[in-house]
């Protein structure tokens, strides 16, 4: 993560259940945002490392989430790539909340 960047909103802090992931696309770049089950927001690259297929289709099982082509997966508290084809971490991003807001930082 880094200090620098632009705080983005990106929905709301209701907006996803517990262990579910939605796309969000801002400038031209594709990000996925995960609610972990314990209620936190987690923001990564929203394409798998592999084959650039969206993630936010995959399954979301405790802090992993998978790719819906080839099954890699990703730890989305970290980036870190868990399990081949995906052998690449993804970057992942400060997040916070305002008020019913969920931002992250580019």
């Amino acid at each position: 993560m880094t200090n620098t960047g632009e705080w983005v909103a990106a929905c709301a802090n209701d907006a996803l259940e517990c262990e579910e992931a939605l796309r969000f696309d801002h400038a031209g770049r594709t990000f996925v945002i995960v609610r972990s089950p314990e209620g936190d927001y987690f923001v990564v690259d929203g394409h798998c490392s592999h084959e650039k297929v969206h993630l936010a289709g995959g399954i979301v099982d405790g802090h992993i989430i998978e790719c819906p082509k080839h099954f890699g997966t990703f730890d989305y508290r970290t980036g870190e790539a868990r399990a081949l084809p995906a052998c690449i971490d993804l970057c992942s991003y400060e997040v916070k909340i305002e008020g019913r807001t969920v931002f992250f930082k580019i």
